[in-house]
């Protein structure tokens, strides 16, 4: 692998989260918007929204790929995964913020540092 520049991880990180923003209205904003609607409707929803979440994942992770492992970009993707998943849940699902929330965040926090650590 090449070295990891910021500009490499920088780019990935923002695709990633466009992705990851796509990804989480695909699987979860039809139980607040289709939440009446059959299955099927909410499925035919979530694919067409899904596909612009891969027109972004794809490319970020090969651009990813270049300059990290396969591990540290898992890592990358959960962590924005949760940083994209908390706010979506907290102001679009008026879920309760709990410290839950915290503590799946801090796991990740070492997560991060046993992935990325020489």
């Amino acid at each position: 692998m090449a070295n990891l520049t910021s500009s490499t991880f920088a780019l990935t990180a923002l695709m990633l989260t466009a992705s990851n923003v796509f990804m989480t209205f695909a699987w979860y904003g039809h139980l607040k918007n289709l939440h009446s609607k059959p299955w099927v409707i909410a499925a035919l929803a979530s694919w067409g929204i899904a596909l612009f979440e891969y027109l972004l994942q794809v490319p970020a992770n090969r651009i990813g790929f270049t300059a990290m492992t396969l591990g540290q970009l898992k890592i990358l993707q959960e962590v924005i995964t949760l940083l994209v998943f908390v706010p979506f849940a907290i102001y679009y699902m008026d879920q309760k913020l709990s410290l839950n929330y915290l503590y799946a965040g801090l796991c990740l926090v070492g997560a991060v540092y046993f992935i990325f650590k020489a």
